[in-house]
C-alpha cells in the first residue's frame, strides 16, 4: 500500500496540534514544519496536488494571549483561534515559500460542508486553487463556530475535505502510527492493523480516547473520518507524524494503517449523485447535446430545450433525452430562473444575459451520473 501515496493524483494531509505545537511551551515546532514542507514540495514536484488540513491555531493563540493551561471557555477558544490562525497561516506560508509554493488559507465550519450551495462554493474554490498550483491550508473556523456548527476535530473535517476535493488519498498524521487491536500502552499483545477494508463494529471497538492534551481528536474521530473517506472512494492512512519527513516515511513503507475503499472517488461521487439525491426538477436536451453527452462531455446551456421544476444551484435534477426518457441525474449549476434565461444560448452569452459570469456548463460531467448510454437514445 505504500505506493498508493506516490501514485495519488490528489492528496489531503491532516496535521494535528500536537505535531505542530510543543505541548509544554506552546511554541511552534518550526524544524518539523520545515521537514513537512519538504515532503509537500516533493509531492508537488512530481505533479501531485496537495491540500493540508492543519490544526494548531488555538494552541498557538492561547500562548500568545497568555491563557492559563487547562480547558478554555468558548469565548476564550474563539479568541485564541483568532490570534493563532494568523500565526499558523504565516508559518505555513514561510515554510512553503522556501519551495516557491503559494499558500491559500480556507476556514470552514460544519455548515459549509453540509449546506449544498456552500459545499459547492467551497468545492469550486478548492478546485480552482489546486488548478492554479496553490497549496490550500484548511482549518475549522473556530472564531465563529459554536458547538452546533462545529466538527470539533480536524480528523472528520479532513475527511469531508477529501470527499469535497475528490482526493485519492487522505493521510491523518498523528501521535500514533495506526489502528491497534488494543491500547498498545496497556496491552503488550496489541498489534497494529496493516489494512482495513470496512468499518465494522469490531473496528469501532478498537478506538480509544485522545492520547494528547493538545489535540482534540482520538482514534474514535479517526474511525469516523475513515467511514467518510471510504464512502467517498478515498484511501486513508493513519500514520505517525512524530518523525521528520513523515510523508516520505509512509512512502518508504513505514508502519501505518491503510483503510481501503471499494470504489474510486469518481465512481463513489457518481453513485452518490445517481442513487442518493432527490431530484427537484428536470432538464431536457436536444440531439446535439445527446451526442456530446455520449462522448463524455458536460451539458452546456445551448443543448437544453426544456426545464421543469423549481431548484437552486447545486440541487439534483433529472436529465432527459429528446424522447423524454430519463438519461440520469446531475447537480445543476444554476437556479431554475437563471437556467431558463440561458437555456439554448452559448456559454459566452451567459454574462450578458445574467449580468454575472457563472459556470460555462449547466451540468459538469463530474457532477453527472448517467443510467443509460445517450448514444442508445432514439435519433441520437
Amino acid at each position: 500500500m505504500s505506493s498508493r501515496l506516490a501514485e495519488a493524483q490528489r492528496i489531503v494531509i491532516k496535521i494535528g496540534s500536537a505535531l505542530l505545537v510543543d505541548q509544554e511551551s506552546g511554541a511552534l515546532r518550526r524544524p518539523w514544519l520545515d521537514a513537512m514542507a519538504d515532503d509537500i514540495a516533493a509531492c508537488r514536484a512530481r505533479g501531485q496536488e496537495v491540500v493540508v488540513v492543519s490544526s494548531g491555531a488555538i494552541a498557538l493563540g492561547r500562548r500568545q494571549l497568555g491563557l492559563a493551561p487547562g480547558p478554555l471557555r468558548l469565548e476564550e477558544s474563539q479568541a485564541a483561534a483568532a490570534t493563532g490562525q494568523i500565526r499558523l497561516a504565516h508559518a505555513w506560508q514561510g515554510a512553503l515559500a522556501r519551495h516557491d509554493l503559494t499558500v491559500a488559507q480556507i476556514l470552514l465550519t460544519l455548515d459549509d460542508t453540509e449546506s449544498r450551495r456552500r459545499y459547492l462554493n467551497a468545492r469550486s474554490t478548492l478546485g480552482t486553487l489546486l488548478r492554479l498550483g496553490a497549496v490550500p491550508v484548511i482549518n475549522e473556523n473556530d472564531t465563529v463556530a459554536t458547538s452546533e456548527i462545529r466538527y470539533g476535530d480536524n480528523d472528520r473535517l479532513a475527511a469531508r475535505v477529501a470527499e469535497m476535493a475528490s482526493a485519492d488519498v487522505l493521510v491523518l498524521l498523528s501521535d500514533v502510527d495506526g489502528l491497534y487491536t488494543a491500547d498498545p500502552g496497556r496491552d503488550p499483545n496489541a498489534r497494529r492493523l496493516e489494512t482495513v477494508h470496512g468499518i465494522t463494529a469490531e473496528i469501532e471497538a478498537m478506538a480509544g480516547a485522545p492520547l494528547s492534551a493538545v489535540g482534540s481528536g482520538g482514534m474514535t474521530t479517526k474511525i469516523a473520518a475513515a467511514r467518510v473517506a471510504l464512502a467517498a472512494g478515498c484511501h486513508m492512512a493513519i500514520a505517525s507524524g512524530r518523525i521528520d519527513h513523515p510523508l516520505a516515511a509512509v512512502e518508504a513503507g513505514a508502519g501505518c494503517t491503510w483503510f481501503v475503499p471499494n470504489a474510486t472517488p469518481r465512481t463513489a461521487r457518481k453513485l452518490w449523485i445517481g442513487g442518493t439525491l432527490k431530484p427537484l426538477g428536470s432538464v431536457t436536451v436536444d440531439h446535439g447535446a445527446l451526442k456530446a453527452l455520449a462522448r463524455g462531455s458536460s451539458l452546456l446551456p445551448a443543448g437544453i430545450i426544456a426545464i421543469e421544476g423549481q431548484f437552486e444551484r447545486g440541487d439534483a435534477v433529472l436529465l432527459r433525452g429528446p424522447d423524454g426518457v430519463e438519461l440520469g441525474r446531475g447537480l445543476i449549476a444554476y437556479s431554475t430562473d437563471d437556467a431558463r434565461l440561458i437555456m439554448g444560448h452559448r456559454s459566452q452569452d451567459i454574462e450578458r444575459i445574467l449580468g454575472y459570469r457563472g459556470r460555462d456548463e449547466m451540468i459538469h460531467r463530474d457532477d453527472m451520473a448517467l443510467n443509460r448510454n445517450p448514444a442508445d437514445a432514439p435519433d441520437a
